[in-house]
């Protein structure tokens, strides 16, 4: 039988999911923060509150499967949450790949074998009655529960023991029970497929191209009912997304006990980075010299959030509690190289240059347009940076020495066009000092965006330096920050039980110096 070429399909802007995230987060009731807050220094939980203290047990085949079902759910239901234009799409394989080559040959063997069968004399039914018992399952599969006039229908028309009993006497008649298909997909399809029904009910295909026409809308239908299903599931799951998922992911944690190792060692990594970048106290009574200062709660999982931003996904895998979220926040670090990147040569040809090409915004907007679209795809693996800054630095001489003689300066010398293509190539040095100052000034901008109650009003104040892609890093911002801040709503009872073992356990982490249990004054997000 043919196969079924559906996948989950994302066709979405980085906007409508921001705005869909921090929609859901506000919904979400201020108590669970509430909570989250007061856990820290609390010894009580509750199930779905923290991680299950059972000890570890070996896990069973079907656990593990079940295990994967739950989180396959889960990721599901928080990219219908946060995406508003998720969807279910037919699947479009490329020409050239592996899959395409093997499904159409399959496809076509049993359509070859069909037509044989129906040309033989007389005609052999064994494919076409296993093809008509596929298409009554899906046509029943469209039906609501209530609809029992119309399955009655389709269990007669469609009845399999009485259309092989005809098989046996050759008296199918298989131009009508493709007609009454056709008829009854009609009375089913969504408004936008019956261009595709009328195009069925006019074919003078023979019947093996008509029937392989069939599944190929049957196809479309089904992805048209799981959209719908989807559509009319979205504000249900949106109104209990939190408690939704949260419970979803304690379902994982109670038969994985391993769901959140990930997740404790990237809290513990920010916890330790802190302590070790601690700069020591003033000496106070009753406490020894040179002790540092234990940061807080939210200052530890502040930090924790602001790794995601740079994480190195080759290097280490993401925490569990971000998983869902892998897309988004990549596509978000993409973005964000990109435009530090532009914000570079920018910064290196005004510092190059000053005052003959300084007040001229038009100039800039073409410098950054031209940067922009040079270095665009500079994530992926097979980019050559160097080679498309060697191109961004003889374009931007271009455009300097045309900007230069219209405005009776001199043009750029070859000296100084080959100084100007040496600094914008050295950008490439993870110690190149214009990058260092940029990636800083950026980790300053989304610390504060991620440690401010109010982040909404903060991102548009850019750092010093940053001017030229002000627009770009207040999108990227407020992308992010949704993602954070419905991160921490869904899993910050977790974070808050990771955190209190971490810093008030017997066993605290090898960095960690003497702490200060009565430390209260934790600040909020």
């Amino acid at each position: 039988m043919p196969f079924n070429d559906e996948r989950p399909a994302s066709m979405s802007s980085g906007e409508d999911q921001g705005s869909d995230v921090e929609s859901s987060s506000e919904r979400c009731d201020s108590s669970d923060l509430e909570y989250s807050r007061e856990s820290f220094t609390s010894d009580c939980s509750s199930k779905h509150c923290t991680p299950s203290s059972s000890p570890p047990k070996t896990l069973t085949l079907d656990e593990v499967m079940e295990s994967a079902r739950d989180l396959s759910n889960l990721s599901f239901a928080h990219e219908i949450i946060v995406n508003r234009n998720f969807h279910l799409e037919t699947d479009s394989l490329p020409q050239d790949s592996l899959w395409k080559v093997v499904r159409d040959n399959v496809h076509k063997a049993f359509w070859d074998i069909l037509e044989s069968e129906l040309n033989d004399d007389p005609p052999e039914y064994g494919h076409a009655i296993r093809l008509l018992e596929e298409i009554r399952e899906i046509l029943l599969s469209f039906l609501n529960p209530g609809a029992n006039r119309m399955r009655t229908q389709i269990m007669e028309v469609l009845d399999m023991d009485l259309i092989r009993q005809q098989a046996d006497n050759d008296a199918v008649d298989i131009q009508g029970l493709a007609s009454y298909i056709i008829t009854t997909m009609g009375k089913m399809c969504a408004p936008v497929r019956d261009e595709e029904i009328k195009k069925l009910r006019e074919s003078a295909d023979n019947m093996v191209t008509l029937f392989r026409e069939i599944f190929r809308v049957l196809d479309l239908m089904k992805a048209d009912m799981v959209n719908f299903t989807i559509d009319n599931l979205r504000p249900v799951l949106q109104r209990q997304s939190v408690e939704y998922e949260r419970a979803k992911f304690q379902s994982v944690l109670d038969k994985t006990h391993s769901a959140l190792d990930h997740t404790t060692s990237w809290i513990k990594s920010a916890l330790e980075a802190l302590l070790l970048a601690a700069i020591p106290t003033e000496q106070t009574e009753g406490q020894g010299k040179g002790q540092r200062a234990v940061p807080g709660p939210f200052q530890v999982l502040n930090a924790a959030f602001l790794s995601i931003l740079i994480w190195d996904y080759d290097k280490s895998p993401l925490p569990e509690t971000w998983v869902t979220d892998e897309t988004r926040l990549r596509e978000i670090q993409w973005q964000l190289r990109q435009s530090q990147a532009v914000n570079e040569v920018l910064l290196i040809v005004y510092s190059t240059f000053g005052g003959p090409i300084q007040g001229l915004p038009s100039l800039s907007d073409r410098l950054k347009r031209m940067t922009s679209v040079l270095l665009d795809g500079m994530h992926s693996p097979h980019f050559n940076l160097e080679e498309a800054l060697e191109g961004v630095s003889a374009q931007i001489c271009c455009e300097l020495n045309k900007s230069l003689t219209e405005r009776n300066y001199p043009a750029l010398t070859p000296a100084l066009q080959a100084t100007l293509r040496g600094q914008i190539c050295n950008i490439t040095q993870k110690d190149n000092p214009i990058r260092t100052l940029v990636e800083d000034r950026v980790q300053q901008y989304f610390q504060a965006l991620i440690c401010d109650p109010k982040p909404q009003a903060k991102l548009e104040q850019v750092p010093a330096g940053l001017t030229a892609i002000k627009p770009e890093l207040a999108l990227m911002g407020a992308k992010f920050i949704s993602l954070v801040n419905y991160n921490k709503t869904i899993y910050g009872p977790f974070y808050a039980d990771i955190i209190r073992k971490l810093m008030f356990s017997s066993n605290p982490p090898a960095a960690n110096p003497p702490q200060d249990t009565t430390q209260d004054s934790v600040t909020s997000n």
